[in-house]
Order: structure tokens, then sequence, then C-alpha cells
């Protein structure tokens, strides 16, 4: 055999040997997955980081949007490693999760201006105060058409569209506008999927409902945004990033948050990878489906609070309007 024979020998078996690697490591990646349920509000933000994630590293990710509730209860059964919230985890489910051994970090990771929209051909109504919201929304609430909203609008069919109960939007909204999560009338249209509420105001001009502003966005071009008039205020705001972040949009700017199930993110490296990922990707990625970003400072902060993995949360169990994202984290003990 030639000099020249065994150097060509040589070179496929050092090809062959690379090969073989990036083979193996594309199956161990493959082996790992990163299990996500929960809101689908958040649901935008979280399929696109795992999009990106799984580019890079080969990770599988899987994203489901069961609401908040559904996805908290998979969350503190050891279903999923990661919950998608659009409200605080409740006393109710931080018990579930204490039962089951289950514990968690609590991560805001971008702001959401929760939207209320009416049909594109809806010109009567120009913006809302907090307390027409509360008479179309409360508990027992007996208007039927526009004109018990206000007399001056149509006798028009009222045609209500909103979250499941087991939506964090759901929880969010009622607690805001009615003073009490989940407190609502029952006699409208429910869905868990913001796309079937989009469809279903849309396609009724008396139609009315409230979701995630990533979902308005998406669909302008068929829905009108109202203005709301917050509490003590005479001034009607637009949902926008610019309301959000000047708190002018109120009270229904809002956290939005993922919950890290603590133990898979202490001995489980590719979901302390991915949590990480996240962090550091969200203020763009967050942007990009229409949501709101954190400030960069607090992006920093809560990204700290992630390499100290300190379980719990900074909520007594129900939504609060108006928290500061430092302050949460500080209440953390």
């Amino acid at each position: 055999m030639t000099i020249q024979q065994i150097k060509t020998i040589m070179y496929y078996l050092v090809i062959a040997f690379a090969l073989s690697m990036a083979g193996l490591k594309q199956a161990q990646a493959a082996d790992k997955m990163v299990k996500i349920d929960g809101s689908s509000t958040v649901y935008p933000i979280s399929e696109a980081v795992a999009e990106e994630f799984q580019k890079k590293t080969g990770v599988k990710v899987t994203v489901g949007e069961s609401g908040t509730g559904g996805g908290f209860k998979k969350f503190c059964r050891g279903e999923t490693d990661i919950s998608d919230a659009s409200r605080p985890i409740s006393q109710k489910e931080m018990d579930a999760c204490k039962e089951a051994g289950v514990q968690y970090i609590e991560l805001p990771v971008a702001y959401d201006a929760l939207t209320v929209v009416v049909n594109s051909k809806n010109v009567w109504v120009k913006s809302f105060t907090v307390e027409e919201l509360k008479k179309i929304w409360a508990p027992g609430s007996s208007v039927k058409n526009w004109n018990q909203v206000n007399p001056s609008y149509p006798n028009q069919p009222l045609q209500l569209f909103g979250p499941g109960t087991a939506s964090g939007t759901f929880d969010y909204f009622t607690e805001a506008v009615n003073g009490k999560a989940k407190s609502s009338r029952t006699d409208y249209t429910p869905s868990e999927d913001d796309n079937v509420l989009v469809q279903g105001v849309s396609g009724n001009v008396g139609g009315m409902a409230y979701f995630g502003y990533a979902y308005y966005e998406e669909n302008k071009d068929k829905l009108r945004a109202i203005p709301i008039i917050a509490k003590g205020s005479t001034t009607p705001v637009l949902p926008s990033p610019e309301a959000v972040m000047n708190g002018t949009y109120q009270p229904l700017s809002r956290p939005l948050f993922i919950y890290v199930n603590a133990t898979a993110a202490a001995f489980r490296p590719e979901v302390k990878a991915f949590v990480n990922f996240y962090l550091e990707n969200a203020p763009k990625l967050v942007k990009e489906v229409k949501y709101v970003p954190l400030p960069s400072d607090d992006y920093v902060a809560v990204t700290e609070h992630f390499k100290a993995l300190k379980p719990g949360t900074g909520f007594n169990g129900t939504p609060e309007v108006g928290i500061k994202i430092k302050d949460l984290i500080k209440r953390i003990k």
C-alpha cells in the first residue's frame, strides 16, 4: 500500500468519525425534550422562542395552549416543565403543586395590554369606562342590547364573546373590572382559543370580546379596539406598547409569566438552557409577536432571579393590578 493510499484511507476515516459524532450529538439532542403548556395569550411568545431554540440546539420543545388554569393542572401533576400563565398562580394551584412536591420559579417575561374589541362596523362606541365594562360583564348583568350600556347607542343586540373560566385572561379581566377574579356573567360564548373569539366578533356587528393585544394586532383589519377610561380619569386611552410602558393604559395592562419547574431547572441542562435562551431573546421575540417587552433592567433582574433558582411567588393567589416587576421579585422569599 502506498503512502498516498494510506493518506486517502485516513482522510475518509476522519470524515466518517466526524459524521458519526455529529449524528450522535443530534440523537442526544433529539432524546431531550422541554414540555410547555398553558396560556393561549403567552403561547405566541413561547412558540416563537421554542422555534428559535430548536433551530439552534436540536432539542425538541412542545408548546400547548390549554389555558392558564389547564396548564397549571398539568404542571402541578409534573407533566410539564414550564407553564405559560397570563395571571399569577392561584392559591388552589399553589396547594396542588405543594401536595405533589412541585416547586416553581415565577418569571415575568412580557407585558400585555388586555384589549377590548368590537366589530369593525360598530361606529357608535368611542370609549368604555371601567364602570361601563362592569355593567356589561358583572355577574347577573341584564344588559342584552347596546342601548342598555348607553342610551345614545342603537337598539342592537349585544353579542358577548370571552375567554373560558380556565383562562388567566378571564381571571385578570374579572379582577380588574368586576373587583373579584372569576366573578362574571355566564351567558356569553366562551373559548380558550382567542382565534375563535376573533371570529365571533368579526362575524357579528353587535359583537364584543376581550383578549391579549397580539390577537388584536393580528386582526385589526376586522376589529376595533376601544379606548379605556380608567377610574378617576376622563381620558380615553387606546391599548399600545407606549400606553403600557407609560402606565396610562389602566387597569388592563398586565405582566405575562412562565413558571418553571425548579427541579427541572436545577438538574436538566436542556430546561435551564431553554429558560436562559427565553430570557435572553425575549426583548426581540416578544416585540415580534406584538406584545410589550419588559424594560431592559427588568429582564436583568428576572435573569438574576432565575440564576438563583429561587422558588415561590410574589403574589397571594390573586391577580394584582399595577404591580412592578422588581417589587414582585423582591417579595419572593
